[in-house]
């Protein structure tokens, strides 16, 4: 993925540009602009987005002006985020009718969550929109916009649950999805959890695996093009489980041991997983690999087992504290990180003190935080007992205070310790690159371009704002 600096006109809203490497434009080739929202199920969605209009001659562009077709990539877990998506709309409805009455094209399409959960409302509150198209129908976006084309507004947001995975670019594809010497690799979509605040189940459906072999097939494929490390993605990862060669059953735990013997592949990551879905094998597979980085993303949302009852989290705070000190005892440098909602319907100052004081006994490297936002067609919305919002911002802020001062306690708690370190693309400063830690920070370092790939040993020496600073130690 490259970091891209353009904008939407005015406010942009939140989230990434993806640009997918390619060669030079030869011709008249069409150009998209793909604006990213939310997780990186949608960084990745975004990358399968462009590979499948590469296929059919679109060059992508780094800047919104030069674009024949913006392409929105929408998250629907916060109300704010499909706000500011149509927001986001309103402006491009304005440079499309100015470059339309100028003699050229411009189209728009509406990808991801929002349009999967809000198709026909995006049409009719949109006129300007020529595609909507959900996250497991991608494969049909060429197609979408030839209808479009014709004069069709087009909604292309069914499909087959058992066909999940089949239109996934296939693994000789890998190498243009690659990226450099990181890349996601998605195992799982979809989530049967169905916690009152969230709308994933209704919007990516319910938890399908990736067969083992696509996994094994892209991984390798993957290490081949460069990439030293792998995140496992999937909107509840640690409920992937498949058939092993030997017909027997498998969990996440023994995907990522499978994953750890293929030669090249130095470094694993899994994201996002689910408390009551940490079974033994993964655990142990924390303490038992080199390959699996001491890092894991673990969202608890809240720390009042009432609150919980009422997500139907299915977990007590108790329950969690004990599954973090099994994980600390076999993997005791892992860093950890959480999502927590404040300001959940019923919310009390009692259940917010509990929070916090779960948060205070865990002690985060890293959170994030957000005030509960209703979302329509979840339980959630039809509770009564809805907090404040002047409330919520309050403990929104207490409780970010404290994660900031966890997060800025971890960074200070690594200076001077002596860490391998992937290195993964040029820094701001000449001669300085930028590396990847165990734990998932960014980290400086002096270093040559050439050696973008390569592992080494630093001792960091400074912390910064969002970043560490090191040196290298030379061997």
């Amino acid at each position: 993925m490259t970091d891209l600096t353009a904008t939407l006109p005015a406010a942009t809203p939140s989230g990434g540009d993806i640009a997918i490497p390619q060669a030079s434009p030869v011709g008249n080739a069409r150009k998209v602009f793909i604006k990213t929202y939310g997780c990186q199920m949608n960084v990745y969605d975004s990358m399968r987005m462009g590979d499948a209009l590469a296929s059919e001659g679109y060059v992508t562009t780094e800047t919104v002006e030069d674009a024949d077709l913006v392409l929105l990539n929408t998250c629907h877990i916060r109300e704010k985020a499909a706000d500011k998506v149509y927001s986001a709309l309103g402006r491009l409805r304005d440079m499309k009718k100015e470059r339309n009455a100028n003699g050229r094209e411009m189209m728009i399409g509406v990808a991801g969550c929002v349009a999967q959960a809000e198709g026909e409302e995006i049409l009719r509150r949109a006129p300007a929109v020529d595609v909507v198209i959900g996250p497991q129908t991608y494969h049909r976006l060429p197609q979408a916009l030839k209808r479009a084309r014709a004069g069709e507004r087009v909604i292309e947001t069914d499909y087959a649950v058992e066909d999940k995975f089949e239109h996934l670019p296939g693994a000789e594809r890998a190498a243009i999805r690659s990226r450099g010497v990181t890349a996601f690799l998605t195992v799982q979509e979809g989530c049967d959890k169905f916690c009152t605040f969230c709308v994933v189940p209704y919007t990516r459906g319910s938890e399908v695996s990736r067969p083992l072999s696509q996994i094994l097939d892209e991984a390798k494929r993957l290490v081949d093009a460069g990439v030293r490390e792998v995140t496992l993605l999937g909107q509840n990862v640690n409920a992937w489980h498949g058939t092993g060669p030997d017909g027997a059953a498998w969990g996440l735990g023994d995907l990522l041991y499978r994953l750890a013997e293929i030669p090249g592949l130095a470094r694993l990551r899994y994201t996002t997983s689910h408390p009551r879905d940490m079974d033994d094998r993964l655990i142990e597979a924390h303490q038992n690999l080199r390959a699996l980085m001491p890092y894991l993303h673990l969202p608890v949302q809240a720390g009042s087992d009432r609150i919980l009852k009422a997500m139907n989290r299915r977990h007590t705070a108790a329950d969690y504290l004990r599954l973090i000190e099994r994980i600390r005892t076999a993997r005791p440098d892992i860093a950890l990180s959480g999502d927590f909602i404040v300001g959940f319907p019923g919310e009390t100052d009692a259940d917010f003190e509990d929070t916090l004081r779960l948060v205070e006994t865990v002690e985060y490297a890293q959170a994030f935080s957000f005030k509960y936002s209703t979302r329509p067609g979840t339980p959630g919305a039809d509770l009564g007992s809805q907090v404040d919002d002047a409330v919520k911002a309050e403990r929104l802020e207490r409780l970010q205070a404290l994660l900031l001062k966890q997060q800025h306690a971890f960074a200070e708690g690594c200076v001077g310790k002596t860490i391998d370190l992937l290195l993964e693309k040029p820094g701001r400063m000449p001669d300085q690159l930028i590396g990847r830690s165990p734990w998932l920070q960014s980290v400086n370092v002096d270093a040559k371009t050439s050696q973008i790939g390569d592992i080494i040993q630093v001792r960091i020496t400074g912390t910064g704002p969002n970043s560490l600073f090191a040196e290298r130690i030379e061997r």
